[in-house]
């Protein structure tokens, strides 16, 4: 655990392709979706929450702060990243936030000790996870200090686009290794957009349980 570090996860998309809804909430084993989230990144951070609109209400099961966007118009991840930097601000004893998908449910449990190493050597930059050549934006660790210039790039240049927020402000790419199941290569970061996603992620939890 690092107390330094806050974590929000992104739970406000609208899951088109999974035909509308709270995908989050979705039964993935024995548990949701979001459930599996909570417990790989509640143990990595000093304080977590999670980043939803509408009724609070439906989350209440996880005993979680929830944030509603702070800008309005649904505007994405961004929108949800700038939500926990500023609440993240209101906590002394935090530096940085990291934020995850809640639709990723086998994402490193290593994730925010190896983000947070490499922020150390670039500081200032954002630290992003990265796996089999390809980032994922929304697995990264954000620095405090820049929620002035993502609300500003949100609402005055309504710009909702994470890489290019990222490629304006430095960052750091962080490689994680596959997952090897049952002789195949599964990226950590895969995450359940569609029925086909969740069934396979169903057959992945089977194959990594003890």
């Amino acid at each position: 655990m690092d107390r330094s570090v806050a974590g929000i996860i992104l739970a406000g998309g609208r899951s088109r392709r999974m035909g509308g809804g709270d995908k989050p909430l979705l039964s993935l084993g024995k548990a949701r979706l979001i459930d599996h989230v909570a417990a790989r990144l509640k143990p990595q951070v000093g304080t977590l929450a999670l980043n939803a609109n509408g009724d609070p209400a439906r989350f209440a099961a996880m005993n979680l702060p929830v944030l509603a966007d702070t800008v309005p118009g649904h505007a994405g991840p961004l929108a949800g990243i700038l939500t926990g930097l500023e609440w993240a601000a209101e906590n002394a004893a935090c530096q940085s936030l990291v934020s995850a998908a809640g639709d990723t449910p086998f994402f490193p449990g290593d994730l925010v000790e190896r983000l947070t190493a490499a922020a150390r050597e670039r500081p200032g930059a954002i630290a992003v996870a990265s796996s089999d050549d390809r980032w994922h934006p929304t697995f990264a660790l954000w620095p405090l200090g820049l929620s002035d210039a993502l609300r500003h790039f949100l609402i005055d240049e309504d710009n909702r686009r994470v890489s290019a927020f990222m490629e304006r402000h430095g960052f750091v790419q962080v490689e994680f290794p596959m997952i090897e199941a049952e002789g195949q290569r599964i990226d950590p970061f895969f995450n359940i957009n569609t029925p086909d996603d969740l069934a396979q992620a169903e057959r992945l939890l089977q194959s990594l349980q003890p």
